[in-house]
């Protein structure tokens, strides 16, 4: 391959040179992969005490995949290992000081502690989904796929709804005064695919159900048990009651992705109104509507404007007003009460992650985390002052944080989560920069990893590629995604080797024409930032030998890497794709939520599939390729990398190497598959690139 042109495209540079650099020389291969975990176990947060003063999580103290649940305060003190029978899921009382849950199928009512039980609904059937009415004194759950209704001081029971056989089971949505608000979700019109499962005596057929599912939303009288359907489509919705119980929003997006409204119901007269409208080339993505705690107002989230922001709107149609501007994205947002809503937003740096509450009337921002970082996963306490989320910074694996929406600028770290022994080795930190692509105008976050020693012949370079496409990885953090891939990146340092990400096109965070860039032709404008990325390598890093590169990732990543070194030969020299879509067809199949949006259907846009799957520049491969794949793949089926195998077998292409995983999924779990696939990679580039 011809080296890279001179690229200039800086904008934020850290030093290149390698002077004060650290590198993790103590880091063995295998223990990348075989627990105990180097960097422990992430702890998830499952859910708040009902009195909101304590959150339980899951976690490992041993640093393994085996998992219990954990307790801790929201002042971070008295973290303890939970009791095995903690209720996880229940529904809270509107006055706060009960609770409903399914126990042994039956519905049971108790205090907020969870004492003094009281058996409320037993039958022979699985009792579920309950959900308290606005005064507290009724609960609407489901029996057998019908909707019921139950008295808490007054014990009476009373059928809603009833289902005509072979029909789906009703799901109670929400309480709107004396009505229910439910909804049935249709399936039968999906395709039956198979995952065929070897391992065993006799192989099984591994069939699954795929597609898009019919949503019907009906509004229930308790008293007259009349049912009426308001509301009949395929594709997405969401649905919320105003807190006066009169409106009935629902924001419904198509099958595919381009077309969104959201219409408001008067519950007693079930006259609609079309609140809002967006349509898009690409797909919709990170929609969000919910009203206001007190008041009879909508808020909702779109990129109408090009980015992620928030807007408000009466039931009415009146009062519509954007609140939030600018190229940066809000990722969450959330009342805190009738004129407050918090929110995440990246308005600092697309890598960062800031929390802020903004007044809705004055259009004022109050921060509330001011440390550098990237925060994520957010959940707000049921008193719905306190916010829980994940928070990381660069070489510090992610831990659960909290702020008080009512202190600004003070968080509080609630877990300590990682080993000191992570600590002990000597991670590089990577640099987090941002060029400016081909074009003049597409903005990229790229990171960068240098060699321990840098080679008079220069270093060669390893791509990697993130996977989901619509995604975000490169940022001020470490990757909750690719925590063994970030480790397995420090080791290639030590080998010699420059480990590269770029945040292609299609990835999220970067507003909507970035993301939606790609639509009809996936590959060809990720390939291009990708090589954008390496032009700014060549051009700003001393000894990075462009002509020596090496790509791999896994789902999506594999697909982009099997593209890449397809149509664009000269710039890619080796490839290993990791559970690789490589023929878009097969993955519309089994899974059209993902592809309709992005690519149409094959029968209507046969060229958008032809020229965005990897097989079709299988026959004129290049350069050599590894594919690594679990057998039992129930998301990218294992036909996708035998159909390209074929290709590669058939014209007498030898320069390809294969390796299968027998009980595997999409997600790898056993630790030797995990080591085995990555020992793989890793010698195939040390035959390929040096």
């Amino acid at each position: 391959m011809k080296k890279l042109i001179s690229f200039s495209l800086v904008l934020l540079l850290f030093g290149a040179d390698l002077k004060a650099q650290q590198f993790p020389e103590q880091l063995e291969f295998k223990d990348i992969f075989h627990e105990p975990f180097i960097p422990g176990t992430r702890p998830s947060f499952s859910n708040f005490s009902p009195d909101g003063k304590t959150i339980y999580y899951t976690w490992s103290d041993s640093a393994t995949s085996d998992t219990d649940l954990f307790r801790v305060g929201l002042s971070g003190k008295n973290q303890q290992k939970s009791e095995d029978d903690v209720v996880r899921n229940y529904e809270l009382s509107p006055d706060g000081n009960h609770v409903l849950y399914t126990k042994n199928g039956d519905l049971v009512l108790a205090d907020k502690n969870f004492e003094n039980e009281r058996l409320v609904v037993a039958s022979k059937g699985f009792d579920y989904d309950p959900v308290w009415s606005a005064d507290g004194s009724r609960f609407a759950f489901v029996q057998n796929g019908d909707v019921w209704v139950s008295g808490v001081e007054q014990a009476f029971m009373k059928q809603i709804t009833n289902r005509k056989e072979n029909r789906p089971s009703y799901n109670v949505r929400h309480w709107a005064g004396n009505k229910l608000v439910i909804s049935q979700t249709d399936r039968s019109d999906y395709r039956e695919v198979f995952f065929p499962e070897y391992a065993d005596t006799f192989v099984e057929p591994g069939r699954s159900n795929r597609g898009i599912p019919t949503q019907t939303i009906s509004i229930a009288g308790v008293d007259s048990g009349d049912v009426e359907i308001i509301f009949t489509h395929k594709g997405y919705l969401d649905t919320d009651v105003s807190s006066s119980g009169n409106h009935l929003a629902i924001d419904y997006i198509d099958p595919p992705m381009k077309n969104r409204t959201i219409t408001v119901y008067n519950v007693n007269t079930l006259e609609a109104k079309n609140l809002f409208e967006d349509q898009t080339e690409g797909w919709m993505y990170n929609t969000n509507m919910e009203f206001a705690p007190a008041i009879d107002k909508l808020m909702f989230q779109s990129e109408k404007d090009g980015w992620n922001h928030i807007y408000t709107i009466n039931p009415d149609g009146t009062g519509f007003e954007q609140h939030t501007f600018g190229e940066y994205d809000i990722p969450w947002a959330t009342w805190i009460d009738e004129r407050t809503i918090v929110m995440a937003t990246s308005e600092m740096d697309p890598g960062e992650r800031q929390l802020y509450k903004l007044d809705i009337i004055s259009n004022l921002p109050t921060k509330l985390t001011t440390e550098e970082g990237y925060r994520r996963d957010f959940e707000l306490s049921p008193d719905r002052r306190y916010v829980v989320y994940e928070k990381t910074y660069f070489n510090e694996p992610f831990d659960l944080y909290v702020v008080d929406t009512m202190i600004p600028k003070r968080e509080t770290q609630l877990t300590n989560s990682v080993p000191d022994s992570f600590y002990e080795y000597n991670w590089q930190e990577e640099d987090y920069v941002r060029i400016t692509g081909r074009d003049g105008e597409t903005r990229l976050s790229m990171s960068v990893l240098k060699p321990a020693k840098r080679n008079p012949d220069g270093n060669p370079v390893v791509v990697f590629v993130h996977g989901a496409g619509s995604l975000q990885n490169v940022y001020k953090g470490w990757s909750n995604n690719y925590w063994r891939e970030y480790m397995f990146h420090q080791y290639l340092t030590l080998q010699g080797y420059y480990v590269i990400e770029v945040d292609y096109r299609h990835s999220t965070g970067y507003g909507r024409k970035f993301r939606e860039d790609v639509t009809n032709w996936m590959g060809k404008y990720e390939t291009e930032d990708i090589e954008d990325g390496l032009a700014f390598l060549a051009d700003n890093y001393d000894k990075a030998d462009t002509s020596r590169v090496g790509i791999y990732g896994g789902s999506y990543g594999g697909f982009m890497a099997l593209y890449a070194v397809g149509v664009s030969p000269e710039h890619f020299d080796a490839a290993a794709g990791l559970r690789s879509v490589t023929n878009w067809e097969n993955y519309y199949y089994a899974n059209p939520w993902y592809t309709l949006p992005r690519l149409g259907t094959p029968e209507d846009n046969p060229e958008n599939y032809a020229r965005s799957s990897p097989i079709t520049y299988a026959d004129s491969l290049e350069q050599p390729v590894i594919l690594l794949h679990g057998l039992i793949d129930d998301n990218v089926g294992f036909q996708d990398v035998v159909h390209y195998i074929e290709i590669l077998i058939q014209n007498g292409n030898e320069d390809f190497e294969m390796m299968m995983y027998p009980t595997e999924r999409h997600s790898f779990r056993d630790e030797d598959a995990w080591y085995d696939e990555y020992r793989r990679i890793y010698e195939f580039f040390e035959k390929q690139l040096k």
